[in-house]
């Protein structure tokens, strides 16, 4: 028996954590397959698309020594543990070419294919540097970054983000090409400079899996691969070959600013995307004189306009945004306060608050 009457929530568990890589329609078929890995008083699971790797395990309680593994598909063991009613207890057995999976009087019959063709990821690093920091601490500083991340770019090493150790510093980048994140966070052990991009996918990992405490996530990497470890996960992904761009030339520098209560931009800003152009979703800026107005339209000739009393005196400016980006930013400053850098009409805006001195995000301008 592979394994014998455990809750289904204890084998859930950590099915969920690596099923999130898993993809239904794979070029290999074993890649929608989970490889579930019997050694004495533990089942590990792990989940791979060859890019990114995915590993956790159970401690159990067993009586047999028995070492055996199977893979089966993810997604279709997931929605059959899902589907069990509660504190159901579940056994798996391997016969041949299937998985055998029984609950109470309910019975499943799952193709599995051969676990010693599931294709690992390799876990020895060559010349790899280590660092270690707590959980919360990377989980903040990917999460102030990822939404600038681009999505299917051409220019693939823009399709992550750029991590910086140097000193005693983490900085961490991204850009699509029309806005750019930077935030940097503080690491106890000094190393030499080094620079990885990571894939868009292993950083949307890390931000669901990695939790809000202090535990610690060891990172070690080289300039093929980073492996995380922390909370019983460990996950390896390849990095991006490619050269980022020079993002220090990007972020500017400006002497008109604007500081904003960030919860009463927000408000104005959601109000004034009601009537934006719903495929360019543009906004203007419109700054006079202790005034701001924020003024949408869109093709069918409707219009919002928002007044907010400032305390700007720098040069009157009539300048338009793409209104998702402006929210993106104020969505991830945590801080009352958010201040608005600007140049002249076409120029970018630089996004800062006061509660974090390190945070920077850029948006370029658009034509409305």
């Amino acid at each position: 028996m592979f394994i014998k009457n455990i809750e289904k929530e204890i084998i859930l568990k950590p099915l969920q954590i690596v099923i999130g890589i898993v993809e239904r329609k794979q070029t290999l078929p074993i890649l929608s397959n989970v490889l579930i890995e019997k050694t004495p008083g533990k089942i590990q699971f792990t989940a791979t698309d060859m890019e990114i790797q995915i590993t956790t395990g159970i401690d159990i309680t067993t009586n047999d020594n028995e070492i055996a593994a199977i893979t089966v598909g993810g997604k279709k063991i997931q929605e059959i543990l899902r589907i069990l009613p509660e504190q159901s207890k579940v056994s798996i057995e391997a016969k041949e070419n299937k998985a055998q999976i029984k609950s109470n009087k309910s019975r499943f019959s799952l193709q599995t294919l051969p676990a010693q063709d599931f294709p690992k990821l390799n876990t020895h690093l060559i010349n790899s540097k280590k660092i270690v920091l707590a959980q919360k601490i990377l989980k903040s500083l990917l999460l102030s970054v990822q939404y600038s991340m681009a999505q299917q770019d051409v220019r693939y090493y823009l399709n992550g983000v750029l991590l910086i150790v140097e000193n005693n510093q983490m900085k961490a980048v991204a850009t699509d090409g029309h806005r750019l994140a930077y935030n940097v966070a503080n690491i106890n052990k000094i190393e030499d400079k080094q620079e990885i991009i990571l894939p868009r996918k292993a950083i949307l990992e890390l931000c669901k899996l990695l939790n809000d405490s202090d535990e610690e996530v060891e990172l070690e990497f080289s300039q093929q691969q980073l492996i995380a470890n922390f909370s019983s996960i460990t996950l390896i992904t390849k990095v991006i070959e490619g050269k980022f761009p020079d993002y220090e030339r990007v972020i500017p520098k400006y002497n008109n600013h604007l500081s904003m209560n960030r919860a009463l931009i927000q408000q104005s800003l959601q109000q004034a995307a009601i009537l934006s152009n719903e495929k360019f979703r543009g906004v203007r800026f419109v700054l006079t004189e202790k005034n701001l107005s924020i003024i949408s339209s869109n093709s069918e000739q409707e219009e919002a306009q928002q007044d907010i009393e400032t305390d700007y005196h720098g040069e009157a400016l009539d300048i338009g945004f793409n209104v998702n980006y402006l929210m993106d930013g104020l969505n991830n400053i945590n801080g009352e306060i958010a201040i608005f850098s600007f140049g002249d009409p076409n120029s970018s805006i630089l996004m800062t608050t006061p509660e974090n001195e390190h945070f920077r995000y850029v948006v370029m301008p658009m034509r409305i």
